[in-house]
């Protein structure tokens, strides 16, 4: 059966306090299978037969609005697409991996909306952008916390929902999906 992780939106920021076991729970309520979770930040990995698409995505956002009253957006992939984006990384290596970003998005990046973003940003901070597939690579050079550069913001530039992971983080989630 297919193994996916879905990489989940607004997890424990923001008031939306859940516990990774109630989190495992629920997936499992839901029909889900052989669920783990991988850090506190909403990163769960489970397997299902189903193709990792806008349906299996809106059903795990279903889940969580139905166990813990908030929805949420989840990015669903499976290990090789975030292998895939890790290694395209053009910031890999520049400073430390939690400073290197990757913000995925619910469909393809169209390439307008990724010149918006550029445009819209610039001269307002340090930050340099790449584009992927389904997916915009960001250096935070001085790290997220003083950023400008916030999910609201690039959810607006963008026109897509999305939601990102350091990669540490992404080595981390990598690492669990293809263990066993």
């Amino acid at each position: 059966m297919p193994r996916y992780v879905a990489l989940l939106s607004s997890i424990n920021v923001g008031g939306n306090r859940v516990r990774m076991t109630d989190l495992k729970a629920a997936l499992e309520a839901c029909g889900f299978e052989n669920v783990s979770t991988v850090t506190a930040s909403g990163n769960v990995i489970f397997d299902h037969p189903q193709a990792a698409d806008a349906e299996l995505a809106r059903r795990i956002g279903d889940c969580v609005q139905e166990a813990f009253g908030f929805r949420t957006f989840a990015a669903v992939r499976d290990a090789a697409e975030l292998r895939a984006a890790v290694a395209e990384s053009p910031f890999r290596g520049r400073r430390e991996d939690k400073f290197i970003h990757i913000h995925f998005l619910e469909k393809p990046l169209i390439e307008t909306a990724f010149e918006r973003l550029l445009a819209a940003y610039e001269g307002k901070g340090l930050e340099t952008f790449a584009p992927g597939r389904a997916h915009v690579h960001i250096d935070f050079v001085d790290g997220v916390a003083r950023s400008k550069v916030t999910a609201p913001f690039l959810e607006k530039q963008l026109g897509s929902m999305g939601t990102a992971r350091n990669l540490r983080s992404l080595e981390r989630i990598i690492e669990a999906m293809e263990t066993r």
